[in-house]
């Protein structure tokens, strides 16, 4: 939620100083986000990986990829090794990258990466809601 709100701008290495003095949040917005419906315990029956940490990625560069790259470059990092990977927080769905074509290449990817590497793959999709 923060990203979407500020933006990148804290990573810029344009910027030398920049400080976020005040930030309110509407309680009516706020009460949208209601928290993960689950926990780490769900997320390692789901993958079936315990006892070590889950090791995964975030896409990059989230911008510029076809979703058919983008699918290849999910394929690399799962059958490299990694339990997941995952978008950007503010990917969506792009003229260049259309949010179910990049879903179907992602899900192509992953059942490739599991079948080669035996092992369950997760992906983690930005899906957002017409009003953000």
């Amino acid at each position: 939620m923060f990203t979407s709100i500020v933006g990148n701008v804290f990573g810029f290495k344009a910027l030398r100083a920049l400080r976020l003095e005040d930030l309110r949040i509407p309680p009516a917005y706020s009460k949208t986000f209601q928290g993960p419906p689950h926990g780490i315990q769900s997320e390692r029956d789901k993958l079936n990986k315990y006892g070590r940490p889950l090791l995964g990625c975030t896409i990059k560069p989230k911008l510029g990829l076809s979703a058919k790259n983008y699918g290849r470059a999910c394929y690399e990092c799962l059958r490299g090794g990694l339990d997941f990977t995952k978008d950007d927080e503010n990917v969506n769905s792009q003229p260049f990258m259309r949010w179910r074509d990049r879903f179907l290449f992602c899900a192509e990817a992953i059942y490739k990466s599991q079948a080669e590497t035996g092992e369950i793959k997760g992906p983690l999709l930005e899906c957002y809601c017409s009003y953000i």
